[in-house]
Protein backbone atom coordinates (compact mmCIF):
# COMPACT_ATOMS: atom_id res chain seq x y z
CA UNK A 1 0.00 0.00 0.00
CA UNK A 2 1.37 3.52 -0.63
CA UNK A 3 2.22 5.32 2.05
CA UNK A 4 1.71 9.18 1.96
CA UNK A 5 3.78 11.08 4.97
CA UNK A 6 2.12 13.94 5.82
CA UNK A 7 2.17 15.41 9.81
CA UNK A 8 -1.18 17.42 10.29
CA UNK A 9 -4.44 17.07 7.88
CA UNK A 10 -4.06 20.45 6.57
CA UNK A 11 -0.99 19.52 4.26
CA UNK A 12 -3.36 16.91 2.18
CA UNK A 13 -4.08 17.73 -1.03
CA UNK A 14 -6.26 16.38 -4.30
CA UNK A 15 -4.16 16.71 -7.81
CA UNK A 16 -1.13 15.46 -6.65
CA UNK A 17 -1.00 11.89 -6.51
CA UNK A 18 -3.66 9.66 -8.82
CA UNK A 19 -3.03 6.90 -5.71
CA UNK A 20 -3.52 9.98 -2.91
CA UNK A 21 -6.98 11.07 -5.16
CA UNK A 22 -8.42 7.08 -5.13
CA UNK A 23 -7.65 6.57 -1.27
CA UNK A 24 -9.55 10.33 -0.51
CA UNK A 25 -12.32 9.40 -2.88
CA UNK A 26 -12.49 6.26 -1.53
CA UNK A 27 -12.50 7.61 1.79
CA UNK A 28 -15.28 10.13 1.11
CA UNK A 29 -17.30 7.46 -0.45
CA UNK A 30 -17.42 4.98 2.63
CA UNK A 31 -18.32 7.40 4.97
CA UNK A 32 -20.78 8.63 2.88
CA UNK A 33 -19.52 12.35 2.28
CA UNK A 34 -18.51 12.93 -1.20
CA UNK A 35 -21.39 15.25 -2.36
CA UNK A 36 -20.72 13.77 -6.58
CA UNK A 37 -22.10 11.02 -5.12
CA UNK A 38 -25.01 11.70 -2.69
CA UNK A 39 -26.52 15.56 -3.47
CA UNK A 40 -27.41 15.50 0.02
CA UNK A 41 -24.21 16.09 1.44
CA UNK A 42 -22.86 19.76 1.54
CA UNK A 43 -21.11 20.70 -2.05
CA UNK A 44 -17.13 21.72 -1.49
CA UNK A 45 -18.11 25.44 -1.96
CA UNK A 46 -20.57 24.97 1.49
CA UNK A 47 -17.85 23.11 3.20
CA UNK A 48 -15.95 26.69 2.67
CA UNK A 49 -18.08 28.43 4.30
CA UNK A 50 -17.31 26.58 7.70
CA UNK A 51 -13.58 25.48 6.65
CA UNK A 52 -11.00 27.95 5.23
CA UNK A 53 -9.54 25.68 2.94
CA UNK A 54 -7.33 26.43 0.00
CA UNK A 55 -7.36 25.36 -3.43
CA UNK A 56 -7.81 21.27 -4.05
CA UNK A 57 -7.49 20.95 0.08
CA UNK A 58 -8.66 17.97 1.64
CA UNK A 59 -11.04 18.13 4.56
CA UNK A 60 -12.34 15.25 7.31
CA UNK A 61 -14.84 15.30 10.02
CA UNK A 62 -12.50 14.49 12.48
CA UNK A 63 -9.29 14.55 14.32
CA UNK A 64 -5.77 14.95 12.69
CA UNK A 65 -4.35 11.61 14.70
CA UNK A 66 -7.80 9.19 13.35
CA UNK A 67 -7.54 10.56 10.18
CA UNK A 68 -3.98 9.63 9.87
CA UNK A 69 -4.85 5.62 11.65
CA UNK A 70 -7.70 5.54 8.35
CA UNK A 71 -6.27 6.83 5.30
CA UNK A 72 -3.31 3.64 6.57
CA UNK A 73 -6.13 1.86 8.01
CA UNK A 74 -4.29 0.84 10.89
CA UNK A 75 -6.10 -0.49 13.75
CA UNK A 76 -4.11 1.32 16.44
CA UNK A 77 -5.03 0.80 20.36
CA UNK A 78 -6.68 4.72 19.96
CA UNK A 79 -8.46 3.88 16.92
CA UNK A 80 -9.69 1.00 18.11
CA UNK A 81 -10.60 2.33 21.39
CA UNK A 82 -12.60 4.75 19.56
CA UNK A 83 -14.71 2.09 17.54
CA UNK A 84 -15.31 -0.08 21.42
CA UNK A 85 -16.62 3.23 22.99
CA UNK A 86 -19.17 3.94 20.06
CA UNK A 87 -20.10 0.08 20.36
CA UNK A 88 -20.73 0.05 23.48
CA UNK A 89 -22.85 2.98 23.30
CA UNK A 90 -24.63 1.84 20.84
CA UNK A 91 -25.26 -2.06 22.90
CA UNK A 92 -26.56 0.25 25.70
CA UNK A 93 -28.89 2.50 24.06
CA UNK A 94 -30.47 -1.04 22.14
CA UNK A 95 -30.61 -2.76 25.36
CA UNK A 96 -31.96 0.48 27.46
CA UNK A 97 -34.90 0.88 24.41
CA UNK A 98 -36.12 -2.70 23.02
CA UNK A 99 -37.05 -5.18 25.67
CA UNK A 100 -35.39 -8.63 25.21
CA UNK A 101 -36.61 -10.66 22.75
CA UNK A 102 -35.69 -11.38 18.68
CA UNK A 103 -36.43 -7.88 17.74
CA UNK A 104 -33.24 -6.44 20.00
CA UNK A 105 -31.27 -10.03 19.02
CA UNK A 106 -32.12 -8.70 15.61
CA UNK A 107 -30.74 -5.24 15.66
CA UNK A 108 -27.54 -6.21 17.94
CA UNK A 109 -26.88 -8.84 15.49
CA UNK A 110 -27.04 -6.90 12.05
CA UNK A 111 -25.28 -3.75 14.16
CA UNK A 112 -22.34 -6.25 14.97
CA UNK A 113 -21.86 -7.62 11.16
CA UNK A 114 -21.39 -3.92 10.36
CA UNK A 115 -19.16 -3.49 13.05
CA UNK A 116 -16.66 -6.22 12.44
CA UNK A 117 -16.78 -5.31 8.65
CA UNK A 118 -15.21 -1.83 9.60
CA UNK A 119 -13.10 -3.68 12.33
CA UNK A 120 -11.43 -5.50 9.42
CA UNK A 121 -10.74 -2.65 7.30
CA UNK A 122 -11.00 0.49 9.48
CA UNK A 123 -11.40 3.47 7.08
CA UNK A 124 -14.72 4.55 8.95
CA UNK A 125 -14.67 7.42 10.96
CA UNK A 126 -15.88 6.05 14.46
CA UNK A 127 -18.63 8.41 14.63
CA UNK A 128 -19.79 7.97 11.12
CA UNK A 129 -20.18 4.17 11.83
CA UNK A 130 -22.32 4.88 15.38
CA UNK A 131 -24.70 7.54 12.62
CA UNK A 132 -25.09 4.02 10.62
CA UNK A 133 -25.71 2.05 13.76
CA UNK A 134 -28.07 4.30 14.85
CA UNK A 135 -30.02 4.38 11.92
CA UNK A 136 -30.29 0.81 11.50
CA UNK A 137 -31.78 0.85 15.75
CA UNK A 138 -33.99 3.62 14.65
CA UNK A 139 -35.35 1.81 11.36
CA UNK A 140 -35.78 -1.61 12.67
CA UNK A 141 -37.38 -0.52 16.13
CA UNK A 142 -39.45 2.79 15.05
CA UNK A 143 -38.18 4.02 18.34
CA UNK A 144 -37.30 7.66 16.95
CA UNK A 145 -36.41 8.94 20.30
CA UNK A 146 -35.14 6.63 23.04
CA UNK A 147 -34.01 9.46 25.12
CA UNK A 148 -37.17 11.65 25.24
CA UNK A 149 -38.13 11.04 28.71
CA UNK A 150 -34.79 11.11 29.76
CA UNK A 151 -34.16 14.06 28.37
CA UNK A 152 -37.59 15.70 30.07
CA UNK A 153 -36.37 14.93 33.39
CA UNK A 154 -32.61 16.06 33.04
CA UNK A 155 -34.83 19.66 31.70
CA UNK A 156 -37.08 19.42 34.32
CA UNK A 157 -34.17 18.93 37.21
CA UNK A 158 -32.15 21.84 35.22
CA UNK A 159 -35.42 24.36 35.68
CA UNK A 160 -35.46 23.30 39.21
CA UNK A 161 -32.17 23.65 40.16
CA UNK A 162 -31.99 27.20 38.52
CA UNK A 163 -34.89 28.77 40.35
CA UNK A 164 -33.53 27.72 43.71
CA UNK A 165 -31.59 30.22 45.48
CA UNK A 166 -28.54 28.08 45.46
CA UNK A 167 -28.29 28.93 42.26
CA UNK A 168 -29.08 32.48 42.77
CA UNK A 169 -26.21 32.91 45.06
CA UNK A 170 -24.27 31.15 42.50
CA UNK A 171 -24.36 33.08 39.84
CA UNK A 172 -25.88 36.32 40.97
CA UNK A 173 -23.86 37.49 44.28
CA UNK A 174 -21.94 40.74 44.15
CA UNK A 175 -18.29 40.33 43.71
CA UNK A 176 -16.33 40.78 47.48
CA UNK A 177 -13.40 42.56 45.58
CA UNK A 178 -13.92 45.85 44.52
CA UNK A 179 -13.83 46.00 40.57
CA UNK A 180 -11.46 48.67 39.71
CA UNK A 181 -12.71 50.66 36.64
CA UNK A 182 -12.49 54.70 35.21
CA UNK A 183 -16.24 55.17 34.08
CA UNK A 184 -19.08 53.19 34.23
CA UNK A 185 -19.34 52.26 31.04
CA UNK A 186 -15.90 50.25 32.08
CA UNK A 187 -17.66 49.00 35.28
CA UNK A 188 -20.91 48.03 33.14
CA UNK A 189 -18.12 45.99 30.88
CA UNK A 190 -16.48 44.38 34.17
CA UNK A 191 -19.93 43.05 35.71
CA UNK A 192 -20.83 41.61 32.18
CA UNK A 193 -17.59 39.35 31.68
CA UNK A 194 -17.80 38.48 35.67
CA UNK A 195 -21.28 37.23 34.41
CA UNK A 196 -20.33 35.71 31.63
CA UNK A 197 -17.69 33.66 33.19
CA UNK A 198 -19.70 32.24 35.76
CA UNK A 199 -22.14 31.28 33.82
CA UNK A 200 -20.29 29.81 31.19
CA UNK A 201 -17.95 27.97 34.01
CA UNK A 202 -21.15 26.32 35.69
CA UNK A 203 -23.40 25.22 32.30
CA UNK A 204 -20.80 22.88 32.21
CA UNK A 205 -21.69 21.38 35.70
CA UNK A 206 -23.23 17.96 34.66
CA UNK A 207 -24.99 17.19 38.44
CA UNK A 208 -27.06 20.03 38.14
CA UNK A 209 -29.56 18.30 35.37
CA UNK A 210 -28.01 14.31 36.24
CA UNK A 211 -29.09 14.23 39.98
CA UNK A 212 -31.96 15.08 41.92
CA UNK A 213 -30.16 17.16 44.80
CA UNK A 214 -27.19 18.59 42.80
CA UNK A 215 -26.44 20.59 45.95
CA UNK A 216 -26.10 18.54 48.86
CA UNK A 217 -22.96 18.51 50.12
CA UNK A 218 -21.84 22.30 48.09
CA UNK A 219 -20.99 25.22 48.89
CA UNK A 220 -21.84 28.29 46.59
CA UNK A 221 -18.88 30.32 48.21
CA UNK A 222 -16.63 27.59 47.59
CA UNK A 223 -17.86 26.75 44.36
CA UNK A 224 -17.25 29.97 42.48
CA UNK A 225 -13.37 29.92 44.10
CA UNK A 226 -13.19 27.47 40.77
CA UNK A 227 -13.22 30.55 38.49
CA UNK A 228 -9.84 31.71 39.86
CA UNK A 229 -7.99 28.96 38.04
CA UNK A 230 -9.28 29.54 34.31
CA UNK A 231 -7.93 31.63 32.10
CA UNK A 232 -11.13 33.97 31.07
CA UNK A 233 -8.55 36.11 28.46
CA UNK A 234 -10.23 34.78 25.71
CA UNK A 235 -13.14 36.38 26.69
CA UNK A 236 -12.05 39.30 27.08
CA UNK A 237 -10.82 40.06 24.13
CA UNK A 238 -13.77 38.94 22.25
CA UNK A 239 -16.34 41.01 24.17
CA UNK A 240 -14.46 43.86 24.18
CA UNK A 241 -16.49 47.17 23.41
CA UNK A 242 -14.80 48.72 21.01
CA UNK A 243 -16.01 45.44 18.77
CA UNK A 244 -19.89 46.48 19.34
CA UNK A 245 -22.79 44.17 18.98
CA UNK A 246 -21.99 40.52 17.65
CA UNK A 247 -23.92 37.94 15.88
CA UNK A 248 -23.26 34.47 17.43
CA UNK A 249 -23.67 30.98 16.72
CA UNK A 250 -24.05 28.85 20.10
CA UNK A 251 -23.98 25.07 20.02
CA UNK A 252 -25.31 23.77 23.32
CA UNK A 253 -24.34 20.09 24.12
CA UNK A 254 -26.79 18.48 26.33
CA UNK A 255 -30.37 18.67 27.18
CA UNK A 256 -30.49 19.78 30.96
CA UNK A 257 -27.57 22.00 29.66
CA UNK A 258 -29.28 23.51 27.27
CA UNK A 259 -31.56 25.61 30.25
CA UNK A 260 -28.08 27.02 32.01
CA UNK A 261 -27.44 27.80 27.98
CA UNK A 262 -29.99 30.02 27.96
CA UNK A 263 -28.85 32.01 30.70
CA UNK A 264 -25.88 32.52 28.63
CA UNK A 265 -27.65 33.47 26.08
CA UNK A 266 -29.90 35.86 27.81
CA UNK A 267 -26.98 37.44 28.92
CA UNK A 268 -25.54 38.42 25.63
CA UNK A 269 -28.95 39.45 24.38
CA UNK A 270 -28.74 41.64 27.29
CA UNK A 271 -25.13 43.24 26.15
CA UNK A 272 -26.95 43.75 22.52
CA UNK A 273 -25.70 40.85 20.37
CA UNK A 274 -27.42 38.80 18.26
CA UNK A 275 -27.58 34.80 18.75
CA UNK A 276 -28.56 31.88 16.96
CA UNK A 277 -28.72 28.55 18.67
CA UNK A 278 -28.33 25.63 16.56
CA UNK A 279 -30.21 22.20 17.60
CA UNK A 280 -29.68 18.87 16.59
CA UNK A 281 -32.18 17.72 13.67
CA UNK A 282 -32.67 14.32 15.04
CA UNK A 283 -32.38 12.03 18.03
CA UNK A 284 -28.46 12.03 19.10
CA UNK A 285 -28.63 10.60 22.31
CA UNK A 286 -29.32 13.59 25.21
CA UNK A 287 -28.76 16.50 22.50
CA UNK A 288 -31.70 19.02 22.49
CA UNK A 289 -33.83 18.69 18.82
CA UNK A 290 -35.91 21.24 17.25
CA UNK A 291 -38.49 18.79 18.10
CA UNK A 292 -38.03 19.53 21.65
CA UNK A 293 -38.80 22.88 22.04
CA UNK A 294 -42.25 21.95 20.53
CA UNK A 295 -43.09 18.62 22.67
CA UNK A 296 -41.05 19.24 25.91
CA UNK A 297 -43.52 21.23 28.24
CA UNK A 298 -40.38 22.93 30.07
CA UNK A 299 -38.85 23.83 26.50
CA UNK A 300 -41.77 25.18 24.79
CA UNK A 301 -41.94 27.95 28.51
CA UNK A 302 -37.95 28.53 28.19
CA UNK A 303 -38.09 28.89 24.30
CA UNK A 304 -41.13 30.93 23.92
CA UNK A 305 -39.50 34.07 23.32
CA UNK A 306 -37.19 32.64 20.69
CA UNK A 307 -38.06 32.25 16.82
CA UNK A 308 -37.66 28.88 15.05
CA UNK A 309 -36.88 29.33 11.76
CA UNK A 310 -37.62 26.44 9.98
CA UNK A 311 -36.47 26.34 6.49
CA UNK A 312 -33.21 23.97 6.18
CA UNK A 313 -32.17 26.19 3.08
CA UNK A 314 -32.55 29.53 4.01
CA UNK A 315 -31.28 32.59 1.92
CA UNK A 316 -29.06 35.05 2.86
CA UNK A 317 -32.06 37.49 3.08
CA UNK A 318 -34.88 35.19 5.01
CA UNK A 319 -31.47 34.40 7.68
CA UNK A 320 -30.60 38.75 8.13
CA UNK A 321 -34.20 39.56 8.21
CA UNK A 322 -34.72 36.63 11.02
CA UNK A 323 -32.17 38.21 12.65
CA UNK A 324 -33.09 41.71 12.39
CA UNK A 325 -36.70 40.80 13.62
CA UNK A 326 -35.87 38.21 16.76
CA UNK A 327 -32.67 38.74 18.80
CA UNK A 328 -33.06 34.65 19.08
CA UNK A 329 -33.05 32.97 16.50
CA UNK A 330 -33.26 28.90 16.67
CA UNK A 331 -32.43 26.51 13.95
CA UNK A 332 -32.05 23.00 13.25
CA UNK A 333 -27.76 21.98 12.32
CA UNK A 334 -29.39 19.30 9.93
CA UNK A 335 -27.70 16.48 11.49
CA UNK A 336 -27.91 13.85 13.50
CA UNK A 337 -24.63 13.26 14.76
CA UNK A 338 -21.34 14.83 16.01
CA UNK A 339 -20.19 18.29 14.50
CA UNK A 340 -20.32 16.96 10.43
CA UNK A 341 -19.80 19.90 8.30
CA UNK A 342 -20.79 17.72 5.69
CA UNK A 343 -24.34 16.65 6.52
CA UNK A 344 -25.13 20.38 8.11
CA UNK A 345 -27.86 22.06 6.59
CA UNK A 346 -27.29 24.84 4.61
CA UNK A 347 -29.07 27.35 7.11
CA UNK A 348 -26.62 26.41 9.17
CA UNK A 349 -23.70 27.09 7.07
CA UNK A 350 -25.42 30.50 6.09
CA UNK A 351 -25.52 31.25 9.53
CA UNK A 352 -22.12 30.50 10.48
CA UNK A 353 -21.03 32.73 7.73
CA UNK A 354 -23.55 35.57 8.83
CA UNK A 355 -21.89 35.37 12.12
CA UNK A 356 -18.90 36.45 14.01
CA UNK A 357 -18.03 34.05 16.74
CA UNK A 358 -19.07 30.46 17.16
CA UNK A 359 -19.94 29.66 20.81
CA UNK A 360 -19.57 25.86 21.00
CA UNK A 361 -20.01 23.70 23.91
CA UNK A 362 -18.92 19.58 25.03
CA UNK A 363 -15.77 17.88 24.57
CA UNK A 364 -16.86 16.81 20.67
CA UNK A 365 -16.35 20.11 19.87
CA UNK A 366 -13.26 20.52 20.98
CA UNK A 367 -11.86 17.29 19.09
CA UNK A 368 -13.77 18.62 16.11
CA UNK A 369 -12.49 22.37 15.96
CA UNK A 370 -9.23 22.20 18.38
CA UNK A 371 -8.31 19.00 17.83
CA UNK A 372 -7.57 19.16 14.05
CA UNK A 373 -5.25 21.49 12.21
CA UNK A 374 -7.54 23.02 9.73
CA UNK A 375 -8.20 26.49 10.40
CA UNK A 376 -12.09 27.72 9.95
CA UNK A 377 -13.71 30.81 8.70
CA UNK A 378 -14.99 32.40 11.86
CA UNK A 379 -13.48 32.85 15.69
CA UNK A 380 -14.52 29.72 17.69
CA UNK A 381 -14.23 29.54 21.39
CA UNK A 382 -15.38 26.15 22.65
CA UNK A 383 -15.41 24.91 26.41
CA UNK A 384 -16.62 22.18 28.34
CA UNK A 385 -15.75 20.06 31.78
CA UNK A 386 -13.29 17.51 31.12
CA UNK A 387 -14.15 13.88 32.49
CA UNK A 388 -12.26 14.93 36.00
CA UNK A 389 -14.78 17.89 36.21
CA UNK A 390 -12.47 20.30 35.18
CA UNK A 391 -13.48 23.10 33.30
CA UNK A 392 -11.81 23.47 30.03
CA UNK A 393 -11.91 26.67 27.65
CA UNK A 394 -10.57 26.88 24.22
CA UNK A 395 -10.43 29.45 21.62
CA UNK A 396 -9.21 29.04 17.78
CA UNK A 397 -9.08 32.66 15.86
CA UNK A 398 -10.45 32.72 12.70
CA UNK A 399 -7.91 31.38 9.96
CA UNK A 400 -6.03 35.07 8.85
CA UNK A 401 -6.52 35.23 5.19
CA UNK A 402 -10.27 35.15 5.68
CA UNK A 403 -12.17 38.16 4.99
CA UNK A 404 -16.00 38.28 6.26
CA UNK A 405 -17.84 40.94 4.67
CA UNK A 406 -20.97 41.90 7.18
CA UNK A 407 -24.76 43.13 5.94
CA UNK A 408 -22.90 46.33 7.28
CA UNK A 409 -19.86 46.45 5.11
CA UNK A 410 -21.92 45.19 1.83
CA UNK A 411 -24.58 47.84 2.37
CA UNK A 412 -21.65 50.68 2.54
CA UNK A 413 -20.59 49.26 -0.69
CA UNK A 414 -24.47 49.23 -2.54
CA UNK A 415 -24.58 52.81 -0.70
CA UNK A 416 -21.17 54.49 -2.32
CA UNK A 417 -22.98 52.85 -5.60
CA UNK A 418 -26.56 54.83 -5.52
CA UNK A 419 -24.43 58.11 -4.16
CA UNK A 420 -23.11 57.71 -7.81
CA UNK A 421 -26.45 57.09 -9.37
CA UNK A 422 -27.55 59.99 -7.69
CA UNK A 423 -24.74 62.36 -8.75
CA UNK A 424 -25.71 60.77 -12.42
CA UNK A 425 -29.70 61.28 -12.21
CA UNK A 426 -28.51 65.20 -11.02
CA UNK A 427 -26.40 65.98 -14.31
CA UNK A 428 -29.34 65.01 -16.18
CA UNK A 429 -27.69 61.30 -17.12
CA UNK A 430 -29.48 58.43 -18.16
CA UNK A 431 -28.94 55.16 -15.47
CA UNK A 432 -28.80 51.90 -16.60
CA UNK A 433 -27.88 48.58 -15.32
CA UNK A 434 -26.57 45.93 -17.33
CA UNK A 435 -27.51 42.33 -16.13
CA UNK A 436 -25.66 39.45 -17.36
CA UNK A 437 -24.68 35.83 -17.22
CA UNK A 438 -21.49 36.12 -14.61
CA UNK A 439 -21.05 32.75 -12.61
CA UNK A 440 -24.29 30.63 -14.14
CA UNK A 441 -21.99 28.99 -16.62
CA UNK A 442 -19.70 26.57 -14.38
CA UNK A 443 -15.67 27.41 -15.06
CA UNK A 444 -16.76 30.46 -17.38
CA UNK A 445 -16.43 33.10 -15.05
CA UNK A 446 -13.15 34.59 -16.34
CA UNK A 447 -14.83 34.57 -20.10
CA UNK A 448 -18.49 35.91 -18.46
CA UNK A 449 -16.71 39.14 -17.15
CA UNK A 450 -14.66 39.44 -20.13
CA UNK A 451 -17.88 39.87 -22.72
CA UNK A 452 -19.91 41.91 -19.98
CA UNK A 453 -17.01 44.36 -19.82
CA UNK A 454 -16.64 43.92 -23.75
CA UNK A 455 -19.93 44.67 -24.20
CA UNK A 456 -20.06 47.59 -21.12
CA UNK A 457 -17.55 49.34 -22.81
CA UNK A 458 -18.98 49.10 -26.54
CA UNK A 459 -22.24 50.77 -24.91
CA UNK A 460 -20.34 53.41 -23.30
CA UNK A 461 -18.88 54.24 -26.38
CA UNK A 462 -21.67 54.26 -28.19
CA UNK A 463 -24.50 56.14 -25.73
CA UNK A 464 -23.74 59.83 -24.83
CA UNK A 465 -24.98 60.83 -21.55
CA UNK A 466 -25.42 57.42 -19.94
CA UNK A 467 -24.34 56.11 -16.49
CA UNK A 468 -23.97 52.34 -17.28
CA UNK A 469 -23.80 49.38 -13.77
CA UNK A 470 -21.12 47.08 -14.83
CA UNK A 471 -21.61 44.21 -11.85
CA UNK A 472 -18.40 42.92 -13.28
CA UNK A 473 -16.37 45.69 -11.96
CA UNK A 474 -17.41 45.85 -8.32
CA UNK A 475 -17.20 42.05 -7.31
CA UNK A 476 -14.63 41.37 -4.44
CA UNK A 477 -13.12 38.10 -3.64
CA UNK A 478 -14.60 36.65 -0.95
CA UNK A 479 -18.00 37.53 -1.98
CA UNK A 480 -20.21 34.77 -3.11
CA UNK A 481 -23.37 35.38 -5.03
CA UNK A 482 -25.98 35.55 -1.75
CA UNK A 483 -23.34 38.79 -0.59
CA UNK A 484 -23.65 40.21 -4.48
CA UNK A 485 -27.52 40.07 -5.04
CA UNK A 486 -28.21 41.50 -1.50
CA UNK A 487 -25.79 44.39 -2.21
CA UNK A 488 -27.28 44.34 -6.01
CA UNK A 489 -30.86 44.35 -4.97
CA UNK A 490 -30.35 47.75 -2.72
CA UNK A 491 -28.86 49.17 -5.47
CA UNK A 492 -31.77 48.43 -8.09
CA UNK A 493 -34.27 49.31 -5.38
CA UNK A 494 -33.07 52.89 -5.36
CA UNK A 495 -35.27 54.68 -7.63
CA UNK A 496 -32.90 55.84 -9.44
CA UNK A 497 -32.63 53.43 -12.14
CA UNK A 498 -34.25 54.68 -16.15
CA UNK A 499 -33.32 51.46 -17.82
CA UNK A 500 -32.65 47.93 -16.70
CA UNK A 501 -30.63 45.85 -19.60
CA UNK A 502 -31.00 42.16 -19.94
CA UNK A 503 -28.18 40.40 -21.74
CA UNK A 504 -29.10 38.75 -25.11
CA UNK A 505 -27.37 36.31 -27.47
CA UNK A 506 -26.83 39.18 -29.85
CA UNK A 507 -24.83 40.85 -26.76
CA UNK A 508 -22.88 38.03 -25.91
CA UNK A 509 -22.00 37.20 -29.89
CA UNK A 510 -21.25 40.95 -30.11
CA UNK A 511 -18.86 40.96 -27.42
CA UNK A 512 -17.25 37.77 -28.83
CA UNK A 513 -16.83 39.67 -32.72
CA UNK A 514 -15.63 42.71 -30.62
CA UNK A 515 -12.90 40.09 -29.09
CA UNK A 516 -12.27 38.93 -32.40
CA UNK A 517 -13.33 35.70 -31.47
CA UNK A 518 -15.96 32.99 -32.13
CA UNK A 519 -18.69 31.91 -29.85
CA UNK A 520 -17.47 28.66 -28.39
CA UNK A 521 -20.07 25.98 -27.87
CA UNK A 522 -21.00 26.11 -24.36
CA UNK A 523 -22.33 30.16 -24.82
CA UNK A 524 -23.96 29.54 -28.29
CA UNK A 525 -27.55 30.81 -27.88
CA UNK A 526 -26.99 31.57 -23.81
CA UNK A 527 -28.56 34.95 -22.74
CA UNK A 528 -29.84 36.25 -19.61
CA UNK A 529 -32.32 33.96 -19.21
CA UNK A 530 -30.06 31.11 -18.16
CA UNK A 531 -28.66 33.24 -15.72
CA UNK A 532 -29.52 32.33 -11.76
CA UNK A 533 -29.10 36.41 -10.90
CA UNK A 534 -30.72 37.49 -14.06
CA UNK A 535 -33.74 35.51 -12.72
CA UNK A 536 -33.82 37.13 -9.73
CA UNK A 537 -33.30 40.28 -11.05
CA UNK A 538 -36.03 40.25 -13.61
CA UNK A 539 -38.72 39.83 -10.70
CA UNK A 540 -36.79 42.27 -9.26
CA UNK A 541 -37.29 44.73 -11.96
CA UNK A 542 -41.10 44.00 -12.23
CA UNK A 543 -41.50 44.65 -8.71
CA UNK A 544 -39.56 47.96 -8.93
CA UNK A 545 -41.85 48.54 -12.42
CA UNK A 546 -44.75 48.19 -10.62
CA UNK A 547 -43.70 51.32 -7.92
CA UNK A 548 -41.41 53.17 -10.75
CA UNK A 549 -43.94 52.89 -14.37
CA UNK A 550 -41.16 54.92 -16.16
CA UNK A 551 -38.42 52.41 -15.84
CA UNK A 552 -37.61 50.60 -19.03
CA UNK A 553 -36.84 46.93 -19.00
CA UNK A 554 -34.74 45.88 -22.06
CA UNK A 555 -34.07 42.32 -23.15
CA UNK A 556 -35.52 38.82 -23.02
CA UNK A 557 -39.32 39.18 -22.21
CA UNK A 558 -39.93 38.28 -18.54
CA UNK A 559 -41.96 34.58 -19.50
CA UNK A 560 -38.54 33.64 -20.48
CA UNK A 561 -37.20 33.29 -17.32
CA UNK A 562 -38.17 30.11 -16.03
CA UNK A 563 -35.42 28.02 -15.64
CA UNK A 564 -33.27 29.26 -12.94
CA UNK A 565 -34.25 28.58 -9.58
CA UNK A 566 -31.85 29.48 -6.52
CA UNK A 567 -28.10 29.79 -6.49
CA UNK A 568 -26.35 26.64 -4.98
CA UNK A 569 -25.41 27.67 -1.35
CA UNK A 570 -21.31 28.91 -2.14
CA UNK A 571 -21.85 29.15 -5.74
CA UNK A 572 -22.72 31.40 -8.46
CA UNK A 573 -25.03 28.78 -11.00
CA UNK A 574 -28.09 27.91 -10.12
CA UNK A 575 -28.82 24.91 -7.31
CA UNK A 576 -30.16 22.55 -10.30
CA UNK A 577 -26.48 22.91 -12.31
CA UNK A 578 -25.00 21.43 -9.58
CA UNK A 579 -27.34 17.76 -9.14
Amino acid sequence: MHDFPFDTAREIRYGQDPALDALLLHFMTENSLEHSIDPENATPEQIRFIVALEENSFYAPCGDWMLHFLLKAHLGEDLRREYGDQWRLLVRTVRDAVPRGDLRRRILLLCRHKFRTVLAAPILIPSRLLKRMLTIFIALSGITDPFREIKREMNRRAQAFMRSPFYSRLVNVCPEDRLACESISELRFELDLLEMERLLFFSTHKPFWTKDAPTDGLDADAMREGLSEVDFAPLRGLFRPERGPLRILYLPRASGGILMDLHVVRSLLRQGHRVVLALKDGFYFDSPTVWDIDSDPVLVEEFKDAYLLQNDRAGKNELLQALREHALVVISDGSRERFNPYRLSVTFARAWKECDLVLAKGEAYYRRFIGTSHDFTRDVLVFFSDTRGKFRMYFKPKAAHVVKFSEEAILAKAEGIINQMRQARAEGKTVMFYSAIVGSIPGEVKTAIAVLNTFVAHLRSRMEGAFIINPGEHFEAGMDADDLMFMWEHVQRSGYLNVWRFQTDADIEKSFELMGKKVPPVWAGKDATYSTGCTKEMRIALSVQQRQPELQIIGPGPEKFLRRREYGVGRFSDVVISR
